[in-house]
């Protein structure tokens, strides 16, 4: 696991989350730290690297 950090992209404060290496693809959802909004996650790994990272707003 290795810390990652992003920008909310509804209150645009900077978060960070844990993202795990053993899994290449991954999509999922989680609450801003700050504001409690959903986030829809995306993430790509492959040789222990962040390939493709996308963080977006569910629209409520």
């Amino acid at each position: 696991m290795e810390e990652h950090f992003f920008q909310c992209p509804y209150c645009w404060e900077e978060i960070s989350m844990l993202i795990d290496y053993s899994v290449p693809q991954q999509s999922y959802v989680e609450d801003c730290e700050v504001c409690c909004n959903p986030i829809q996650i995306s993430v790509s790994i492959s040789s222990n690297t962040v390939d493709y990272f996308n963080a977006q707003s569910i629209e409520q």
